[in-house]
């Protein structure tokens, strides 16, 4: 979603995390897997240190990016990551996942539609956004992401880079595996025409075909078992559990994430290291 944000594509690509897209990606990965995990806040739960870490971060870079010429070239405000530009990410990943889990037809009962809504808003508190701009609801999140969030994609340079080192993340792992095709197919598939093509990530007729059959019939198989409790939910939560720690460990590069404060801005200029 980010490929297709203006302010946020600009302020990534140009800052210290654009020139590392695997390590910035693992750093968000962090902040979202810590806060859904069991105990996020409670003695054990990392979600309230890993959400201070990414709000220090966010104040380092609002410092540095306008020092930038790279980045005050295309910019359109003064500072970068205002209370707009948060909420706007907040929407990408908090209402943009509800749309796509309801598209995909995934069974939430109405506590844990309540309580996702609620690890969000206190997310959103801890890295800084004013409450009186966090929804209340999931309908007032949907209206405000219609309004601000919508309205307001589109392509820029910046983005079309970062969609291209994104979907060539999976080349370190075997190309049977995860092959760029099937990441632009999924992505596509994800995401809707209008948002790919302004990525410029090219159509895959043959992967988003399989996709179109496979992963609908992957869903239901999945949302059948454990609705009708073919197993129990703590099964389907370890699996769940191994499946992010590889894909955490996959994007640390084996070693462990850390979200370090950055003393400076992308020091490769439009060549990031991540080839």
């Amino acid at each position: 979603m980010m490929s297709v944000i203006p302010r946020e594509s600009r302020a990534v690509y140009w800052s210290a995390g654009g020139a590392d897209m695997k390590d910035r990606i693992a750093k968000t990965y962090r902040l979202v897997y810590d806060q859904i995990a069991v105990g996020a806040y409670g003695p054990s739960g990392r979600a309230a240190t890993t959400a201070v870490k990414v709000r220090l971060t966010h104040g380092a870079v609002r410092h540095l990016l306008p020092q930038s010429p790279h980045w005050t070239k295309g910019a359109d405000q003064p500072k970068p990551i205002s209370q707009a530009d948060m909420m706007v990410t907040w929407h990408t990943l908090a209402t943009m996942g509800m749309r796509i889990m309801r598209n995909w037809g995934v069974h939430l009962p109405q506590d844990e539609i309540d309580g996702l809504l609620h690890s969000w808003q206190v997310n959103g508190h801890m890295l800084g956004i004013r409450d009186e701009y966090i929804p209340s609801s999931w309908d007032q999140a949907e209206r405000q992401a219609q309004k601000d969030l919508d309205s307001i994609m589109g392509p820029t340079p910046e983005g079309v880079k970062i969609a291209n080192m994104l979907v060539d993340l999976g080349r370190d792992l075997d190309a049977r595996i995860v092959s760029r095709p099937a990441i632009e197919a999924f992505t596509r598939y994800s995401l809707g025409d209008k948002l790919t093509d302004w990525m410029q990530l090219p159509p895959q007729p043959l992967y988003q075909g399989l996709l179109t059959v496979a992963w609908p019939t992957y869903v239901a198989i999945r949302e059948g078992g454990l609705t009708q409790a073919a197993l129990p939910p703590e099964l389907y939560h370890q699996m769940d559990q191994i499946a992010n720690t590889f894909e955490l460990v996959y994007l640390g590069g084996f070693r462990p994430i850390t979200i370090a404060i950055p003393t400076g801005n992308n020091p490769n200029y439009g060549k990031p290291k991540y080839k």
